[in-house]
């Protein structure tokens, strides 16, 4: 951890994940027999927490966890990763958070239920009585697998203290427009976006017109993420669509928390916003290529080694060497 690191709070989720594979996603009353069963550490707001203090950030979390065994493994992680967690609550009221994972063998692809457990007892309070590890912080990052209303006291009091406010709309479901409004940039995939900006069915919808509803709403950035087809960034203003690296899948399950991750981190360390996004599409590229969330979260040595097998010069506030040739 360098000094000058710049500081990043996530509000979010902390969940145990309960994977195993398969040939391929089942069907409705359909049962498959599996292999591979593991248990790991999950929860979007905790895989992205891991996912910006391995790329150098200062980090503090903001979760509640269970009295449990599972909450206990989880402040050991943290304890590990180096992140900050006077903010992370325990209580009896409720289990900690589990995950049902299943993947798919041959593509990687997944499926995900969750029991959110103690997360649905993190309150707009909680985040009011955390507002020290608000000050001074660059950005501030949450999702959905908690509260909408604490979702949204984060983004506020991220807002009031100046920060870049980042919310991961996931999973998908509609959220009161004074959320968006406390809300710089918006990093749903195709289907989060259509079921924030109202749409119902599963008919494809334009994502650029999708993010610009979303925008008219009164979120200022959309990153619309595409999977394989990279990210689209929309503001009032342009579109830019940013590619994805090319790597061989292996388990997409992290893929969206190394994006966001990557892009608060860049975007904390100063990148400017369509360098952050060609950031993070490193990193979300980066995590598909190993089976797990946690184990796949790219740290800087391994974004760097990416840059320098590509001969690509890596982002100067990475700190390390980035170009085939050893120069930095």
């Amino acid at each position: 951890m360098r000094l000058n690191a710049p500081r990043i709070t996530v509000v979010g989720s902390y969940a145990t994940g309960l994977t195993m594979k398969a040939e391929r996603l089942p069907g409705r009353g359909e049962t498959l027999l599996g292999s591979g069963y593991r248990v790991d550490f999950g929860g979007k707001g905790s895989n992205q927490a891991i996912g910006c203090a391995r790329l150098g950030a200062k980090v503090s979390f903001v979760a509640k966890v269970g009295e449990d065994s599972f909450g206990e493994g989880a402040l050991g992680l943290y304890r590990d990763e180096g992140i900050d967690t006077s903010h992370v609550q325990r209580t009896a009221d409720a289990p900690t958070g589990v995950g049902f994972i299943t993947v798919e063998a041959s593509t990687g692809h997944n499926c995900i239920v969750l029991d959110p457990g103690a997360n649905e007892l993190l309150s707009s309070e909680d985040v009011s009585a955390s507002s020290p590890v608000f000050d001074s912080v660059a950005v501030v990052l949450t999702q959905l697998e908690i509260p909408v209303e604490t979702a949204e006291a984060a983004m506020r009091l991220g807002r009031a203290q100046g920060a870049i406010t980042i919310l991961n709309p996931a999973p998908a479901r509609p959220v009161p427009a004074s959320l968006l409004q406390s809300v710089d940039i918006l990093t749903p995939n195709e289907t989060e976006a259509a079921v924030l900006a109202g749409h119902k069915g599963q008919s494809a919808r334009d994502p650029q017109q999708v993010a610009r509803e979303l925008i008219r709403l009164g979120v200022k950035t959309v990153i619309v993420t595409l999977g394989e087809k990279g990210a689209l960034v929309v503001n009032a203003s342009s579109s830019v669509h940013v590619p994805a690296i090319e790597v061989s899948a292996v388990d997409t399950t992290g893929a969206g928390d190394a994006f966001n991750a990557g892009l608060a981190a860049a975007l904390a360390f100063g990148a400017p916003l369509e360098e952050a996004v060609r950031f993070a599409a490193v990193t979300g590229g980066l995590a598909v290529t190993r089976e797990g969330v946690v184990p796949a979260l790219p740290d800087r040595g391994e974004v760097a080694a990416y840059y320098r097998s590509q001969r690509l010069t890596a982002p100067q506030w990475l700190g390390l060497q980035s170009r085939a040739d050893g120069a930095s």
